[in-house]
């Protein structure tokens, strides 16, 4: 898929998207009154949903303090 960047588009066509994604409507282009293209704003996922999709993670972490004094034995 072609990407481009929004600075890249005419001015009228910048105005037309940042529309779409400030009411969070489609914008459909046609021709001779045909439908051709929409332009669809995405929807951001919030952070929990983002994180609700994930995989639990199965692995087992090292042990970070392994070879560590404990606390109680450092002074100051």
């Amino acid at each position: 898929m072609t990407q481009i960047t929004i600075s890249e588009l005419p001015q009228i066509l910048q105005t037309l998207i940042n529309q779409a994604k400030k009411t969070g409507e489609p914008l459909t282009i046609t021709e001779n009154g045909i439908p051709l293209a929409i332009i669809s704003p995405i929807k951001k996922k919030s952070l929990l949903q983002t994180l609700s999709t994930l995989e639990p993670l199965d692995e087992e972490f090292a042990d970070v303090d392994a070879g560590l004094l404990p606390l109680d034995d450092i002074e100051f």
